[in-house]
């Protein structure tokens, strides 16, 4: 499977739910959805996983090939000053278990 950011996040917005994420709204449809997205995306693609600590909870998306994407950015009023902490799929599934997301 080829990576393609544009194609990749129009497959999210169609993926996303209420089952996704409790925070899901058809107004931000992003909301809540970087722990699963960043490790569905590490799943596929493979690249690092990254976090960066925000005042709600750690922020969680990728960099592939060298590059950050970041295909929750928009459930943020404010651009994020991302810090790029390396992280690894234990951190990222807690927020998953914390959401009793089924791992």
């Amino acid at each position: 499977m080829s990576f393609d950011p544009d194609e990749v996040q129009g497959a999210l917005r169609k993926a996303w739910s209420l089952s996704t994420s409790s925070k899901w709204t058809a107004s931000n449809p992003a909301a809540g959805q970087c722990n699963v997205t960043a490790l569905l995306i590490h799943e596929l693609f493979g690249g690092d996983l990254l976090k960066t600590p925000l005042p709600a909870g750690d922020h969680f998306y990728n960099r592939i090939e060298g590059r950050r994407h970041d295909f929750t950015a928009s459930q943020f009023d404010q651009p994020i000053a991302y810090t790029d902490v390396l992280t690894d799929r234990a951190d990222a599934e807690q927020g998953l278990r914390a959401s009793n997301w089924p791992l």
